[in-house]
């Protein structure tokens, strides 16, 4: 198939188009090609490319940063999404589009399905859950996928701010009282590739099997990275100053991806191991 990357520079755009181009025609874009919050410019690159298949994976995805810069974060996460799935109406494209676990209010105690209402805390999951309004409104064919504590080679995420940190500094403080499901952002591009190639549409929730909490993401982060020496210490949200409000409880059910398509992604302590070993992921975090 032809497919058209937004994004593709990016944390799980450099995995999608590692896994996509092996069997399929992939074309990526980026910021330094295109303005996601321009329709005209997404127009253009969709017109330019005219793929069967787009996956936006730009995104504003500062959770902090949001709260301080409503504007944009709405311009890219909900704006830009009206954009692309205009760009695309008329074509005969498939539209695949990302969203969050903080697009729900962490009030259930049983794993978030899809059809569940999002309720969103933060400015972040309040874009998100608009720019799944806008997909759902305009597109013709998609495939939202909504996934969780999404880490990868490329990119900040929690796995490598444990990392750098646990580095310099042997005793770290993590909150033990917010509950998901970290997902790679490799074993995501694997199964974007099942739902694309399958022909599949519609709403999914997609994470590594099994749950933590930030705290216990942690301390397998530095057991598993060899850092004997540093020491994970629990403790609670409100002894942190954040902007954004957290779900305590986000993790999702994948019973209908793995239904559909028969896949199962690893556990999350699987794909921790495995991400950690990785020989290109060194390169990647130092720029090479």
């Amino acid at each position: 198939m032809k497919i058209l990357i937004l994004g593709h520079k990016g944390m799980l755009g450099s995995d999608l188009m590692l896994r996509l181009m092996k069997a399929h025609d992939v074309t990526g874009r980026d910021v330094d090609a295109f303005d996601i919050v321009s329709a005209d410019d997404c127009g253009r690159v969709v017109a330019e490319c005219l793929p069967e298949v787009v996956i936006n994976a730009a995104a504003y995805t500062n959770v902090d940063g949001c709260e301080a810069n409503r504007e944009k974060c709405f311009a890219v996460n909900a704006a830009g999404v009206k954009n692309v799935a205009l760009a695309c109406r008329g074509r005969g494209i498939t539209l695949v589009h990302f969203s969050t676990d903080y697009v729900f209010d962490g009030r259930k105690t049983t794993p978030y399905v899809e059809e569940d209402l999002p309720a969103p805390l933060n400015v972040y999951g309040a874009s998100k859950w608009e720019g799944e309004q806008f997909l759902q409104d305009l597109a013709e064919r998609f495939i939202l996928i909504r996934t969780a504590w999404l880490y990868g080679s490329h990119g900040n995420n929690f796995v490598k701010t444990i990392m750098e940190k646990a580095s310099t500094v042997k005793t770290l403080e993590v909150v033990d009282d917010q509950i998901g499901s970290p997902t790679s952002a490799r074993d995501l591009a694997a199964a974007v590739e099942r739902l694309i190639e399958g022909g599949h549409t519609g709403i999914f929730h997609v994470t590594n099997r099994g749950r933590c909490s930030w705290y216990e993401f942690a301390r397998k982060i530095v057991q598993y990275a060899g850092m004997d020496d540093v020491t994970i210490r629990p403790i609670g949200s409100e002894k942190l100053t954040r902007p954004a409000l957290r779900p305590a409880w986000s993790v999702l059910s994948c019973r209908k991806f793995s239904a559909v398509t028969g896949m199962t992604l690893p556990p999350w302590q699987n794909a921790l191991r495995d991400y950690l070993k990785q020989p290109d992921r060194k390169q990647a975090e130092n720029g090479e």
